[in-house]
């Protein structure tokens, strides 16, 4: 198994690309967790977006976007892999590739995220601390967390 991952810009990325990014975040957060959600949120143009491969496929994404976008801190969103490629450990890899990545186009600085609060001791396992209460976000428990 062969792993790989590249980080674009919004304008970067090509129509295949795009078209298949938002195809993955659709199955993912829209048909297999059955949550209708205005995935589209005129966010994706402002930041940069990591696809994650196995094989040359794509098998999972995330959005890295600049301070004052979503919060205050610099923030990773969208965190997806695709049903077919779980329970391989591509988690780690793809969250690892997110945080340097934010590193890379952003600074070294605190990095917010928005966790199903399921997820909550794996993303503890990265350095990030839960802040404030769990709250629902389109009918799934969530909670805040930071990476100082």
């Amino acid at each position: 198994m062969t792993f790989s991952h590249t980080i674009k810009s919004f304008e970067e990325l090509t129509n295949h690309e795009l078209y298949n990014l938002l195809q993955l975040r659709s199955d993912v957060f829209v048909v297999e967790q059955n949550c209708p959600y205005l995935d589209l949120d005129n966010k994706d143009q402002k930041g940069f977006h990591l696809s994650f491969y196995v094989d040359n496929e794509l098998a999972g994404v995330t959005r890295l976007l600049p301070a004052g976008v979503s919060y205050n801190e610099i923030s990773i969103g969208r965190v997806v892999i695709a049903r077919t490629n779980r329970g391989l450990g591509l988690g780690v890899k793809l969250m690892e590739a997110s945080i340097a990545g934010c590193e890379e186009k952003f600074g070294k600085a605190p990095i917010r995220i928005s966790a199903q609060y399921h997820l909550s001791k794996f993303y503890q396992s990265l350095g990030f601390v839960e802040q404030g209460e769990v709250y629902d976000e389109d009918g799934i428990p969530h909670i805040g967390m930071l990476r100082a």
